[in-house]
C-alpha cells in the first residue's frame, strides 16, 4: 500500500530510508517547537502579548503535524511545514503592536469597548485571511503573477534583512548586545555572565555540528545549552557566596530560569488560542497591509523551499515542478489551520533539505515528521523550561539568521535601481526594529526608484498599488503609534 501511494520503487527509495529522512528533517527543524511559543507569548522580548505559552506550544505542534501530513499525503513531497521563522517575529513585533494601537484608538473614540477584542486575536485573523488568499491564488493559478510582481533582488533582500534582524534579537536575548540611554545598541560589559557563557556554548556546539553537516545540529546545541544552564544553576545553589556575585545575581539564569520538575506531562490545552481569530476586526484598514505582507512572505518562503528541495532531489523536469499546485495548496491550508489552532503563518521549511540529503524522496518522509510533531507536546515541561531562558535558544536564532543571509549574494548589486531599494529594505528591517516597517520602506522605494531610473515599465502594476497602500499605512497608522 505504501509503495503504491508514495511510489517508493519508482523514486528508488525504501520505507526505512524515508523514515530515517523524516527523523532527520524533524531534528533539524524541531527548534521551532521551543522558539515559537517564546516569540508569540513575548517571553523572548520581555513582553506579554496575551498568548498562552502552553497553548502556543500545542498549536505549533498540531498545526505543523496537520500541514505536514497534508503535504505528505496530498502533494506527496518530502517537505515539512511549521510556523515560519520571520513571519513569527512580524506577528509579535509589528502586527500585534499595530492591532494594539488600533484598538486603543477605537476605544478612545468610543467606537469599540475595551473588552471587545484582543490584539493577538486580530493578528490571528490577519493570518487566517492571508492563508485563505494564498489558497484562492493557488486554486486560480494566480500565484505566478504575484511572484513576478516582486523582483528577485527584493525577495532576497527581504530574506537577508529578516536574517539580520533575527540575529540581532538572538544577541539581545543572550545579553551580549544591550541598549543604554546614550546608545541604541552596544556590547555588554558583562561578558563573563552565566547567560553569555550558556549562549556561547550553545553557539559553538551548534556551529561546529552544522559545519560538519550533522543533522539536528540546532537541537543538539539547544540541548547542550540547557544542560549547562541546569548545571550552572545547581552550582550557584551549592557553591557558597557564588549567588551574591553581581554577575550571577543579576543574570537571567538566576532571575528567570526555571528547571523542569518532570520530563513528560499531558499536552497543554489549545483552548486559550483555538479558533480565537477575530475575523471582523482583522479587516480594519490598518490591518489590510499586513494581510498582503504575510501573503507575500508565505508565497516567497513556499516557492523558495519548493524550488530548492525539488532541485536537490532531482524532481524538476523540463523546468517544471511536478505537483507544484498541490504543494502550494498544502502550504496554504497549513496557514489556515495554524491560524485556527492559534499560531502564526505555517509554511514550508527549507530544513526539509536535510531529509532529502538523507535520501527522502516521497511524502512518507513528511508523514514521519508529522507523527513526531504529534508526540512533541508530551514533553511540555522541558519545552517550558527551555522557553523560560532566552540564552538557550539565542544560538538557534543566530544560525537561522546566517542561513537566511546567504540570499544577499543573489541581489543585483551592479544595478543601482535594484540594489538601493534592496539595501533600504534590509537596513529598514533592522534599524526600524520592525520587519513590517522595513518591508514597507522597501516596497515604497522600489517602484519610485525604478521610475526615476527610467525603468518604470519593468515594475508590475501591483507594486505601484502596494506602494500607495503602504504610504497611507505609514502616514496614518504609524502616526498613531508615535
Amino acid at each position: 500500500m505504501l509503495d503504491r501511494w508514495f511510489r517508493l520503487r519508482e523514486n528508488k527509495t525504501t520505507v526505512s530510508t524515508e523514515i530515517l529522512a523524516g527523523v532527520t528533517t524533524f531534528l533539524t527543524m524541531a527548534y521551532i517547537i521551543v522558539v515559537q511559543p517564546q516569540v508569540l507569548s513575548g517571553r523572548m522580548f520581555g513582553l506579554d502579548t496575551g498568548m498562552d505559552f502552553g497553548a502556543v506550544t500545542s498549536a505549533t505542534c498540531i498545526s505543523a503535524a496537520i500541514a505536514t501530513l497534508i503535504m505528505g499525503l496530498y502533494a506527496r513531497y518530502p517537505i515539512a511545514l511549521a510556523p515560519g521563522m520571520g513571519e513569527n517575529f512580524v506577528f509579535t513585533l509589528s502586527l500585534i503592536p499595530a492591532a494594539q494601537v488600533w484598538i486603543a484608538t477605537e476605544v478612545q473614540s468610543g467606537r469599540l469597548t475595551p473588552d471587545a477584542t484582543t490584539p493577538w486575536s486580530i493578528a490571528l485573523g490577519v493570518i487566517f485571511y492571508s492563508g485563505v488568499l494564498f489558497f484562492l491564488l493557488s486554486v486560480l493559478g494566480l500565484r505566478e503573477k504575484l511572484l513576478e510582481a516582486v523582483s528577485p533582488s527584493m525577495r532576497n533582500a527581504i530574506a537577508s534583512g529578516i536574517g539580520l534582524f533575527i540575529a540581532l534579537l538572538g544577541l539581545q536575548g543572550a545579553s551580549i548586545i544591550i541598549g543604554t540611554p546614550s546608545q541604541i545598541v552596544k556590547l555588554s560589559p558583562r561578558l563573563a555572565s552565566p547567560d553569555v557563557i550558556v549562549f556561547f556554548v550553545g553557539l559553538l556546539v551548534t556551529a561546529g555540528l552544522y559545519s560538519r553537516r550533522i543533522p539536528g545540529s540546532i537541537v543538539v546545541g539547544i540541548i547542550a545549552a540547557t544542560v549547562l544552564a541546569v548545571l550552572l544553576q545547581w552550582g550557584v545553589q551549592k557553591v557558597p557566596g557564588l549567588a551574591e556575585n553581581p554577575l550571577v545575581k543579576e543574570s537571567a539564569l538566576v532571575q528567570r530560569f526555571a528547571p523542569a520538575g518532570q520530563l513528560f506531562s499531558s499536552p497543554p490545552s489549545m483552548a486559550k488560542t483555538f479558533a480565537k481569530m477575530d475575523l471582523i476586526h482583522a479587516l480594519a484598514p490598518p490591518m489590510i497591509p499586513f494581510i498582503f505582507i504575510f501573503l507575500f512572505m508565505d508565497l516567497f518562503d513556499t516557492l523558495g523551499t519548493l524550488v530548492g528541495v525539488s532541485e536537490q532531489a532531482g524532481f524538476i523536469r523540463d523546468n517544471r515542478i511536478p505537483r507544484a499546485k498541490q504543494a502550494l495548496m498544502a502550504d496554504a491550508m497549513g496557514t489556515v489551520v495554524g491560524a485556527v489552532c492559534g499560531t502564526s503563518t505555517v509554511t514550508s521549511f527549507i530544513e526539509s533539505a536535510a531529509g532529502v540529503e538523507q535520501g527522502g524522496r516521497t511524502g512518507l518522509t513528511a508523514v514521519t515528521v508529522a507523527a513526531l510533531f504529534l508526540v512533541a507536546p508530551f514533553f511540555a515541561p522541558v519545552i517550558e523550561m527551555i522557553g523560560s531562558y532566552p540564552p538557550i535558544t539565542a544560538s538557534a536564532l543566530l544560525i537561522v539568521g546566517s542561513m537566511m543571509m546567504k540570499n544577499v549574494v543573489k541581489i543585483e548589486w551592479q544595478r543601482p535601481a535594484e540594489a538601493i531599494p534592496a539595501f533600504i529594505t534590509m537596513t529598514g528591517i533592522v534599524f526600524s526594529y520592525s520587519i513590517a516597517d522595513g518591508l514597507a520602506l522597501g516596497f515604497i522605494t522600489y517602484p519610485l526608484v525604478k521610475f526615476l531610473a527610467g525603468e518604470g515599465r519593468q515594475v508590475h502594476w501591483l507594486m505601484y498599488a502596494l506602494a500607495a497602500v503602504l504610504v497611507v499605512y505609514l502616514v496614518l497608522a504609524k502616526a498613531h503609534m508615535g
